[in-house]
């Protein structure tokens, strides 16, 4: 192993940038070029298809069967002007990746002569083995049956030669085996809930929308360095490696200069990004070494997470052109930052109106405001929900760190803001306002503009801030599929609405004037939630005591915080918004349990070959080395001497026996307790016993490791180390 990792380092030290030549001067010539957009759609499509997707899109209306043929035939049409060959129906299932099985348009006609050819049955629906894919109990393994069906709110698009169509991905008995279907409903629920909201203020919204700006943070490892790391290939993070002398420390890597061969890597990234119309807008170079991020313009919150699905493929296929590995992992290494997907969300009417933005009067700041304190209620109430929607065993190891928001959820406003909600409390009370009362509030809602334009920092270490025109959820990781925070988001939102309207409707059947119910159920909702408002430091050991005391939750175990989904809370919002059914709702959890368990399994199992079969042997091939000095210094020196130059090196001898025994004892434990485990029968009882007794031989066993490669000679070392691994470039 050390042959390869010096072969690595030899071979990356002659990489040179790839070059990466543009199609065209102007953007405008191929962007959405590989994408059947409404452009493309006017072109190959007769009228009247062309206006059935139209409708489908903006009013959820079906399309028929005849339709359906047409739209099919003109999609191959133009999918056959860029050479396709295949078509595949694009899904994302509970796997943390997207699902495709390609197809030809090859078909034989009744002669037996060969024809291409695609329906509207092909289009629409088509039937894939659902039989490997997690379901948690929802179907057998032996019940392969499982069916895909078309979204046609997310355009087709094609990669390499296939055109791929995005679908959901349900069973034999319609229940969801997928990340897109609930999403769907999430946001169905809350365009709902915000519209009834909404025309208490305005009679002309008829629709409101969430939109969804990801923030994707990675990695890039020279592909020899990568590897060289069994560990890297197997779990995606670095189970062992002692720090480098310089990290992050210096700050000097945060938007410093992009290296070339990283330059050239995102260079036909955003190429790629662009032709399949993704809006990518911001690069730059993360905190960390070797870290980066990518971000795009907002876009509706099902085709942003579409773009996400699609990015992340792309990326992996893309860094091998550059003789790069992508890391997503959220915690690839051990003492720099780790990797989010920082979520922007916001919710638009189709009047043009951004809920969470400060508006030009009065009037336009009581929706501001009635939104704000909403989100505020929802975040408090859901704390368990949105803490299980980005729990992982990947992002478990970076929430509570130094780059990533703590297990606490708690909401930054801004002071100035938070005052004023503060300001309002005062200034209602349960006696009717008069019109000079009225007045004086509005005159201080109608300042909020002025407040928000400047004043409102950005605090890093809040889990869910407000930055000025949205909400910006920091804790989901950055492998996360987003759709999992946003199901949780919009759902909790749409639980809450409904809650809000309800209370004042219930207050104008008691003879309230509108305004005055809102005012005064806004007053409850800003009093009930101040607890989940914080404007301090989210990393600080004060911030977790004061939690505590303010009753917020902190759930660092992974399998606790997924059997919050099935606490009488995320109940009331999941199935009482029907996003899940019962069934749907105990596959999620029994899905999520068992990924986790099988991830800290996987990593245990590579944990002990690498200490038993590559770092044990170095070390006692060191120690011999040592023991064979030892011989010939009591060879030269007399006793005396000998005694006072060899007592370092015997105390150095004692240290490395003393780990190896460790490590082998340690191992074998773990392997113990990994078998115990794995007899259990009940997925929660396994993920709770692979949390408590087999997750924490991984830290112990590392740190041994992590002293030895301190202690044992640089040239038999057999892995790649971190100054390798996140200063080569």
């Amino acid at each position: 192993m050390s042959k390869m990792r010096f072969f690595a380092l030899q071979e990356l030290a002659n990489r040179q940038p790839v070059d990466v030549p543009y199609p065209s001067g102007n953007l405008s010539d191929y962007y959405g070029d590989h994408v059947f957009n409404r452009k493309k759609m006017q072109e190959y499509l007769p009228q009247a298809a062309y206006n059935a997707v139209i409708e489908a899109i903006e009013n959820g209306t079906p399309i028929n069967r005849d339709m359906a043929d047409m739209i099919a035939n003109g999609m191959k049409s133009w999918a056959k002007t860029l050479g396709v060959t295949h078509y595949t129906h694009w899904f994302q299932p509970l796997t943390d990746g997207t699902a495709e099985k390609h197809d030809n348009f090859i078909e034989l006609d009744k002669n037996g002569d060969v024809i291409e050819h695609f329906s509207g049955k092909l289009l629409v629906q088509q039937e894939p083995d659902a039989s490997s894919f997690p379901s948690g109990g929802i179907r057998n393994t032996f019940e392969a049956r499982g069916y895909t069906a078309w979204d046609v709110s997310s355009p087709a698009f094609v990669v390499d030669k296939t055109l791929c169509i995005p679908t959901i991905f349900i069973s034999y008995t319609g229940e969801a085996l997928d990340y897109k279907t609930p999403l769907l409903k999430a946001l169905a629920a809350v365009d709902k809930a915000a519209t009834a909201v909404c025309k208490m203020f305005d009679k002309n919204v008829k629709r409101v929308g969430a939109n969804l700006g990801w923030e994707q943070e990675y990695f890039l490892v020279d592909i020899a360095l990568y590897n060289a790391r069994p560990d890297l290939i197997l779990t995606g993070r670095t189970l062992m490696g002692h720090s480098s002398a310089k990290d992050q420390q210096l700050d000097d890597h945060y938007f410093g200069s992009i290296p070339p061969r990283v330059t050239a890597f995102m260079k036909e990234l955003e190429l790629e990004c662009y032709r399949l119309g993704i809006p990518v807008k911001t690069r730059h170079n993360e905190v960390a070494p070797n870290q980066f991020e990518l971000a795009p313009i907002f876009e509706d919150v099902n085709l942003a997470n579409d773009h996400n699905q699609l990015l992340m493929d792309l990326m992996k296929r893309i860094a091998n052109k550059h003789n790069f590995t992508i890391l997503l992992h959220e915690k690839p290494f051990k003492g720099v930052n780790g990797s989010g997907k920082h979520n922007n969300w916001s919710l638009c009417t189709d009047t043009g109106i951004n809920l969470f933005a400060p508006a030009k009067t009065p009037e336009g700041n009581m929706l501001f405001l009635t939104f704000i304190v909403n989100v505020l209620m929802m975040v408090y109430k859901n704390q368990d929900l949105l803490r299980a929607s980005i729990m992982s065993a990947g992002n478990c190891h970076r929430l509570g760190a130094n780059e990533a928001p703590p297990a606490i959820l708690s909401i930054f406003l801004g002071k100035h803001l938070s005052h004023m909600l503060d300001d309002i409390v005062e200034r209602l009370n349960d006696a009717e306002l008069s019109s000079e009362e009225k007045r004086q509030l509005q005159l201080g809602i109608g300042r909020i503009p002025s407040i928000i334009q400047d004043s409102t920092d950005r605090n890093r270490t809040s889990p869910f801030a407000f930055t000025g025109n949205r909400f910006e959820f920091r804790a989901a990781g950055s492998s996360a599929n987003c759709a999992s925070p946003m199901i949780a988001i919009n759902a909790g939102m749409a639980h809450q609405l409904r809650e809000f309207k309800a209370q004042v409707d219930e207050l104008k059947k008691n003879g309230l004037d509108q305004e005055h119910a809102i005012y005064k159920v806004l007053r409850e909702l800003i009093i009930a939630s101040k607890n989940i408002r914080f404007e301090g430091d989210g990393y600080s050991n004060e911030w977790k005591k004061e939690a505590e005391k303010r009753g917020l939750t902190n759930t660092s175990s992974v399998p606790e915080a997924i059997m919050k989904l099935n606490d009488p809370q995320s109940r009331e919002v999941l199935i009482g918004e029907k996003i899940f059914n019962e069934n749907e709702l105990k596959s999620r959890i029994e899905v999520d349990l068992e990924k986790y368990t099988k991830k800290v399994q996987i990593e245990s199992r590579v944990l002990g070959d690498l200490a038993i079969n590559h770092i044990v042997p170095t070390a006692v091939i060191y120690e011999n080395r040592l023991l064979q000095n030892l011989h010939f210094m009591k060879e030269v020196f007399d006793e005396d001497e000998y005694k006072e130059l060899c007592a370092n090196r015997k105390d150095l001898i004692r240290e490395i026996q003393h780990r190896i025994l460790i490590i082998k004892k340690e191992v074998n434990d773990m392997t113990e307790a990994r078998k115990v485990a794995n007899h259990l029968d009940n997925d929660i009882d396994k993920a709770f016993r692979y949390s408590e007794n087999v997750s924490p031989y991984l830290e112990s066993i590392r740190d041994h490791i992590d002293h030895l490669e301190l202690e044992i000679d640089d040239e038999i070392w057999p892995l790649p180390k971190y100054r390798e691994l996140l200063f080569t470039k």
